[in-house]
């Protein structure tokens, strides 16, 4: 008898020895097909922000143009789509020969400025790199970089139309992630996702905002210096200015280096209004636009964004700070509120009085 209740607790033991492995096995399993799409899941949450500023334009237009509900994502969508061709239509040709003005500035104006270090010209090291590389290897990496751009190109447009579908019927993927959780949690996981697309909403909005006048103010000061191509330089400092921290150094560093062909004089004004630029952006414009903004803690959003772009490249650098706001929303929420039951102020909920995100700026 004693020998049977022992074989039957060691058959009870392992069932479930088999059965935790297979857990573990099986979130080892989804955890790494995760990292593989990783690239795919980081398109799909571009979708998602994509939606999230059609949602916004639609509500701008119930609620100043008075356009009813069913029609105004339709005329949302169409709006932006005429305005993105009124911009190629109108400075397309401009806007591409600044470009190409750009690139080709470019080496002269890193050779000017390693001088001024004392460096002594680095273009020409480049171009005998260049030369003395094989033949098939220079063909190799002119194809990976053309395949890059065509690559990228396709990821915006699918971006775009995934980012279309999901904003018509917002409540049918929405529902479909909820109920991937169990019954009693429904009500929770709900809550987040309306939080969380609301801090993104309220976010990417003020950040578009922010953007345009950047890349305006940015035109208008490098031509009153003289730059040549000042078009396109204020667009690269705009696009640039979607990434905090990081963004903002990297779309000023070609206006910086062509200011260095031009004259030292032309630096200093490009370093100097610049600097002006994004102080009236973190002190004027913020205050005005992001009302209800959430506010992730300085260094946090740096180590988001660099975090990402280590394990992600360049989407992770891009959707970095995206990523932590929802990430930061749903630690509030469910882990500090509800798992510690700390009272805390959780971004996007209703009666939100997050402060403004210039904390969060370079």
């Amino acid at each position: 008898m004693m020998d049977q209740d022992r074989s039957g607790w060691g058959n009870m033991d392992d069932a479930q020895f088999v059965r935790k492995t297979l857990i573990v096995l099986g979130i080892a399993a989804l955890a790494l097909l995760l990292w593989k799409l990783s690239d795919v899941l980081l398109l799909a949450f571009g979708a998602v922000l994509v939606a999230i500023l059609l949602h916004a334009a639609s509500e701008a237009l119930e609620r100043f143009l008075r356009v009813p509900s069913r029609w105004s994502l339709t005329v949302a969508s169409l709006l932006i789509f005429i305005l993105f061709l009124a911009i190629i239509t109108l400075f397309g040709t401009q806007v591409r020969a600044q470009f190409s003005n750009v690139v080709e500035r470019l080496p002269s104006a890193i050779d000017n400025f390693s001088k001024q270090l004392g460096i002594g010209p680095v273009s020409d090291d480049l171009s005998e790199i260049v030369n003395n590389a094989p033949t098939s290897g220079m063909a190799a990496r002119l194809a990976g970089i053309g395949g890059a751009i065509l690559d990228g190109l396709a990821d915006f447009i699918l971006v775009v139309i995934a980012g279309l579908y999901i904003a018509a019927a917002p409540r049918v993927y929405r529902q479909g992630l909820v109920k991937l959780f169990p019954v009693r949690h429904h009500g929770r996981v709900e809550s987040s996702l309306q939080a969380s697309g609301q801090a993104l909403k309220l976010w990417l909005t003020s950040q578009l905002i922010a953007m345009a006048c950047v890349a305006v103010l940015s035109t208008i000061a490098f031509w009153l210096i003289g730059l040549p191509s000042a078009l396109a330089l204020g667009l690269i400092a705009g696009m640039a200015d979607f990434i905090p921290f990081l963004g903002p150094i990297l779309g000023a560093l070609p206006a910086v280096l062509i200011a260095f062909s031009v004259s030292g004089e032309a630096a200093l004004w490009t370093v100097v209004a610049v600097i002006a630029i994004q102080q009236i952006e973190g002190n004027v414009i913020f205050p005005m636009v992001a009302r209800r903004v959430i506010s992730i803690p300085p260094a946090l959003a740096l180590f988001a964004i660099l975090i990402g772009s280590v394990l992600f490249g360049t989407l992770g650098l891009i959707f970095g700070f995206p990523l932590a706001v929802v990430t930061y929303v749903l630690v509030k929420k469910l882990y500090v509120r509800e798992t510690l039951g700390e009272q805390t102020d959780v971004p996007g909920e209703p009666g939100h009085g997050g402060r403004r995100e210039a904390d969060s700026k370079a």
